[in-house]
């Protein structure tokens, strides 16, 4: 008899529009039991857009807390990398700095004995601290520098300019030398939006021997930690 009324309670929610979650709250049955009391229950289309709604909002506040949930372990993540970093001096940054060439700079080879340094990336971070580093570590000047943009056809090179201007804190006419990459694929890309700002060269002028000095900054940090060169 509980159950025959527990079955009438169901049903009524469901013709009303509730989910599932919402009767199992009324009811204390399983849910393979309830779907079976429930399976011949027809629902006009508002009841159907309502269950679909609950449905969606359900899964966006998990999505939203799992994203906090991540964040938050994120958040930790770094305060933990920054606590086991610790004090560092001038020595880490120039090192780090000449290990950042030599996985993204322009390097000599048996054809190219004179190659000036060049260092290209599309993380602003990246360019920002190799930006610095020239100017700190190498002493140079920005008369010493010129910047070139590479990006994809089609892109607002306007607003791409500003953005790389204000990263790097210089002036738009900093970066006047554009160079366009055509687009290969159709359909979707990741080199178009607001997310995009193509890459960032870095040139420095007259600098083969700089050039030849991080290489020789690199060999001897290999040297000193035992790895073959």
């Amino acid at each position: 008899m509980v159950k025959l009324e527990e079955k009438q309670i169901a049903v009524e929610w469901r013709k009303k529009g509730a989910t599932y979650s919402e009767i199992l709250k009324e009811i204390h049955v399983s849910k393979s039991t309830l779907s079976l009391w429930l399976k011949e229950v027809g629902l006009s289309v508002p009841q159907k857009q309502r269950i679909t709604e609950k449905r969606m909002a359900t899964q966006r506040k998990g999505a939203l807390a799992k994203r906090q949930i991540r964040l938050d372990l994120i958040k930790q993540i770094e305060r933990e990398a920054n606590d086991e970093i610790g004090n560092l001096d001038r020595n880490v940054f120039w090192m780090v700095g000449a290990a950042l060439y030599w996985a993204e700079g322009n390097k000599q080879k048996p054809h190219d004995v004179s190659c000036w340094v060049k260092f290209s990336n599309s993380d602003p971070l990246m360019v920002r601290y190799f930006y610095k580093w020239l100017t700190d570590i190498c002493r140079l000047g920005i008369a010493d520098l010129t910047f070139e943009i590479y990006i994809h056809t089609g892109c607002d090179v306007d607003e791409i300019k500003k953005f790389w201007s204000a990263e790097l804190d210089l002036g738009v006419d900093y970066f006047d030398k554009i160079r366009f990459k055509p687009n290969k694929f159709r359909g979707y890309k990741k080199n178009t939006g607001e997310e995009y700002h193509g890459l960032v060269r870095i040139n420095v002028k007259r600098s083969a021997n700089l050039n030849r000095r991080i290489m020789g900054w690199t060999k001897s940090l290999c040297n000193k930690f035992g790895v073959k060169y």
